[in-house]
């Protein structure tokens, strides 16, 4: 029943750390789109790129990151992988509760971010304000995921790794569970020849007979 416990949370958390992933990978097309624009209509080569495209692309590159830790850390079911994989989802949880409140409850919160000379920020802000509805319930959902992976890994790490994959020793390994081990040898039990034994036993006794002799 453990297992099989044990199984389907780590397929649900698989499943839902892929989400990170696919808002990671959109992050970077995004942003490669945005750098791609800003190149085509760069007057100078020697103009920096913008804050804004670099700030989407590491956040991207960075949710990439925690789906992969995350995609081990369900695998194998360790304690120190998931317990990085929680922390790093946990520090985005933060970043992004920062940023949401400062938006929310900051009325000049625009002069806290620096010039945006590739006005990608503005259009993202009208985008915002036009599909307002659409994009609460994105960014409700992205954090739902969020705060989701966290409880699954928290179940993950309190039923524990595999049990078949610890051994107490050696011995414990069986035949059919080495196919790679081609000149393995199964250990051979001896028996005792009792004919021996009773030809030892009664020279022993022999002599002992004559010794109180």
């Amino acid at each position: 029943m453990g297992r099989m416990a044990r199984v389907c949370v780590q397929s649900l958390m698989k499943v839902v750390n892929a989400g990170l992933g696919m808002v990671g990978i959109a992050m970077i097309l995004y942003a490669l789109w945005m750098l791609r624009v800003w190149l085509r209509h760069l007057q100078s080569d020697t103009a920096p790129i913008p804050w804004f495209i670099y700030t989407i692309l590491g956040l991207g590159v960075t949710l990439c990151v925690i789906f992969c830790s995350g995609h081990i850390a369900a695998e194998t079911a360790n304690g120190c992988c998931l317990y990085i994989y929680m922390v790093f989802v946990f520090l985005l949880f933060v970043l992004e509760a920062a940023v949401t409140a400062d938006i929310f409850l900051n009325h000049s919160w625009e002069e806290d971010f620096p010039e945006d000379p590739s006005k990608n920020l503005d259009q993202l802000k009208q985008f915002i304000r036009k599909n307002f509805d659409i994009c609460k319930w994105i960014g409700l959902t992205v954090v739902s995921v969020q705060g989701l992976s966290i409880l699954l890994a928290m179940i993950l790490k309190a039923l524990g790794p595999h049990s078949e994959r610890y051994y107490e020793s050696d011995d414990d390994y069986l035949p059919d569970r080495v196919p790679l081990l081609k000149n393995y040898v199964p250990p051979q039990s001896y028996a005792v020849n009792d004919q021996t034994y009773g030809k030892n036993g009664s020279w022993n006794t022999r002599t002992n007979s004559k010794g109180s002799r």
